[in-house]
């Protein structure tokens, strides 16, 4: 992928969010900061419950977080003020895993992509109908899809009409929740095409959560690794992808399907499992399946370190060498 641009959008600093629970408190977000650029893609893969979705929530203001802060085009957000201000609705809009939910069927799509145009601009009658058309040209769909129901399209079409709901008040970030793991194989591919086409058209940024590493090649312009609450390795696409310095992103790499039989993976697969967020033990928490810790990672949790300040970052006191992720 090109480089992305410098300038910053969104920022994100020592986000932390804890669900108490009648077992015990879940960190279900650590220490959390990161940026993001006008124009950029920002890819977050990782396991199911390391937090992806409580992190795309507490940036929607969906959920209140503990500590840090979130700054969206110049507005900042913080813990203290989170409970009566949410970031700027029109700045961010979102797209989420499944259209089939996500998607009142009782409501026809003129009125499901005009909703935010009525609710939030004020816009009624023809006005609503004309830009709501615009929308859906926009993602592909004619003008005689605006009195179709939910049910009366297919996944790719219902995705599309989502996006449009979600580009309907020309925000500067989109929070796309897995948008394509519901849809099949050939219609993942049109949306993926026309998501970037709609960023190269209209420089939105994009926050992507997603566990396929190959729609991440693909799209994104950097990439966040989450395990456990915590970011634990960022930089650019190509960056990590050719040399991660995390064993948690190596073993994301190696589980990868490989097409050529003739190719066989380096490393093992992982033993063992997520631990529980309940009981977290000290240390990092990758070390009870890390097949390189040592005592010091069993008892110190290692600190997000940057080899360039805001390029490359990862989490590990004994991070892998170029020699150790070759394949």
């Amino acid at each position: 992928m090109n480089a992305a641009p410098p300038v910053r959008l969104v920022s994100v600093e020592g986000l932390c969010k804890v669900y108490p629970t009648r077992h015990g408190a879940i960190k279900a977000l650590d220490d959390i900061s990161f940026q993001i650029a006008p124009g950029e893609t920002l890819a977050l893969v990782g396991e199911s419950g390391c937090g992806k979705s409580t992190l795309a929530f507490a940036l929607l203001g969906l959920v209140k977080f503990d500590v840090g802060t979130i700054e969206i085009g110049g507005n900042v957000v913080t813990a203290h003020l989170h409970g009566t201000t949410m970031p700027p609705r029109r700045d961010i809009g979102v797209v989420f895993q499944n259209p089939h939910s996500s998607l009142d069927p009782r409501m026809k799509v003129r009125s499901i992509v005009g909703e935010p145009l009525s609710g939030i601009l004020g816009m009624r009658g023809e006005s609503v109908t004309r830009r709501a058309s615009e929308l859906l040209s926009q993602v592909g769909l004619g003008a005689d899809y605006l009195n179709r129901y939910p049910h009366q399209l297919s996944g790719g079409q219902m995705q599309r009409v989502a996006i449009a709901r979600a580009l309907a008040l020309e925000p500067r970030l989109l929070v796309l929740d897995e948008p394509t793991a519901a849809l099949d194989v050939s219609v993942q591919a049109q949306i993926l095409k026309l998501l970037k086409a709609l960023q190269a058209k209209t420089n939105v940024s994009y926050l992507f959560i997603t566990h396929d590493l190959g729609v991440v090649d693909y799209i994104a312009h950097r990439v966040a690794v989450m395990y456990l609450g915590r970011i634990v390795e960022s930089g650019s696409v190509d960056e990590v992808f050719a040399g991660p310095r995390h064993p948690y992103t190596r073993a994301l790499l190696d589980a990868v399907p490989v097409i050529d039989p003739r190719r066989r993976r380096q490393s093992p697969p992982l033993d063992g499992e997520v631990p529980s967020p309940l009981n977290r033990l000290p240390g990092c928490a990758f070390a009870p399946r890390c097949r390189w810790a040592a005592d010091e990672c069993r008892s110190s949790e290692p600190a997000l370190c940057e080899e360039e300040p805001g390029r490359r970052a990862y989490a590990c006191f004994r991070p892998l060498s170029p020699q150790t992720t070759s394949r």
